[in-house]
């Protein structure tokens, strides 16, 4: 994995490679560090991806013992894939939204699940992620517009139409969005969801002119990076597309 990047006093995006859906990439998950030290993950990548998760802590001086809290923006495989083994591994906390609290404790399938037909089309790793999907306790229920307090104040933002109780977290002190796959990016560009794996893109559309009415300056997408020049033009061009 590369090294993490700063993106402001208190949040870093920790890129690491994968490959996903039979192609190479790289996802974005962030860690947020409150000025004491502790530190909040956003999201855990795909399952077998908690040793990058410790190398990039230890590159900033940190260690397991110092993740308190991991936020989860949705269920979907490439987010939750590492949860229980971090969530073995540190004790910390799991934060949601309500509405994928059932989905992130395996009470309910997937929302975007492949059909059986699909899945015996998969490689064998693949069926048996499937078949036995990451799932772990929700300690802590969310809600829309809640303030967590590290940071300087982290807002919670609803940000449904990926899934149902997606959500994106509003670093306020620091003008930092992570929007999950609320939105994507591609080499500094900011752009709406991803369509083909958004099931209710109307929904979808609304979430992005929601958080096109924040004052951020920097915008970290789980699938693409960061946005940092003109990022608030940025959100108010596509908040704008997503009119159409």
């Amino acid at each position: 994995m590369s090294d993490p990047i700063r993106l402001s006093p208190h949040v870093y995006a920790l890129p690491i490679e994968t490959n996903l859906m039979g192609s190479p990439t790289t996802i974005f998950p962030a860690l947020i560090l409150d000025d004491a030290g502790d530190a909040t993950l956003v999201d855990t990548g795909i399952p077998g991806m908690q040793d990058d998760f410790a190398a990039a802590l230890k590159t900033l001086g940190l260690g397991w013992s110092d993740v308190k809290q991991i936020v989860v923006t949705h269920h979907d495989l490439d987010h939750i894939g590492s949860l229980p083994a971090i969530v073995a591994a540190t004790g910390a906390e799991v934060l949601a939204l309500e509405a994928e609290v059932p989905y992130v404790q395996g009470e309910k399938p997937g929302q975007k699940q492949p059909s059986p037909e699909m899945i015996a089309s998969m490689p064998p790793e693949m069926q048996a992620r499937f078949a036995h999907p990451p799932k772990a306790t929700v300690t802590r229920v969310l809600h829309d517009s809640e303030v967590l307090d590290f940071a300087g104040g982290v807002r919670v933002v609803a940000t449904p139409g990926h899934t149902v109780g997606h959500l994106s977290l509003y670093v306020q002190q620091d003008g930092v969005l992570i929007t999950g796959d609320a939105m994507t990016s591609a080499d500094g560009r900011l752009n709406g969801p991803g369509e083909r794996m958004t099931p209710d893109m109307p929904e979808a559309l609304r979430s992005v002119q929601k958080l096109a009415q924040l004052p951020a300056s920097t915008v970290l997408t789980y699938h693409g990076g960061v946005v940092n020049e003109d990022a608030a033009i940025q959100l108010a061009r596509v908040a704008a597309d997503a009119t159409i």
